[in-house]
């Protein structure tokens, strides 16, 4: 995995994570036990910290990017959708953000949230505690996504994480 300092920052990966060889991690990056970086993801914490909690999986082509003003801080055990983007907000535990959707500055997604494929949360918003947010702009419906509803796809890939870490190898 290619994992660069930029002055005195520098990723922090637990053990137990694991992070592709082509994803890359660069500055203030924390990265929690049994979560997972996918291929071609990048997680830049440049100007600002990114924090990853536990077993919470970056899927593939995802950016995550943070502000001097804005860190980006997700949860324990949630799904981020391929090719997201996040930038300087919070994704509270066990919440699904969709693939290609974007979570913008200071934007808060609940706990046990969904944030719909290709949907734009922008700046400031809150996506309350079981909502949906779909659409561009998103627009949120309350009280509609129930505990463990992502459960499954939290496990898979906490599965895979231990799978991969034992299996993946390179063959060229």
């Amino acid at each position: 995995m290619p994992s660069y300092a930029i002055g005195d920052r520098q990723p922090s990966v637990d053990p137990s994570a694991f992070v592709h060889p082509d994803a890359v991690i660069i500055g203030d990056v924390t990265i929690g036990p049994e979560s997972s970086v996918w291929p071609t993801a990048v997680l830049r914490g440049d100007h600002g910290r990114i924090v990853v909690g536990s077993q919470t999986s970056i899927q593939d082509g995802t950016v995550i990017h943070c502000t001097s003003t804005a860190d980006t801080v997700i949860g324990d055990r949630c799904v981020i959708g391929h090719n997201a983007h996040l930038e300087g907000c919070t994704v509270n535990d066990d919440s699904l953000i969709g693939s290609g959707s974007v979570v913008l500055h200071r934007a808060v997604v609940g706990p046990t949230s969904l944030v719909g494929a290709g949907a734009v949360v922008g700046n400031d918003r809150v996506v309350p505690p079981h909502a949906r947010a779909l659409g561009v702009p998103a627009t949120i419906t309350p009280d509609v996504v129930e505990d463990g509803a992502f459960d499954e796809m939290v496990a898979v890939y906490v599965r895979n994480v231990h799978w991969y870490a034992a299996d993946l190898r390179r063959l060229d």
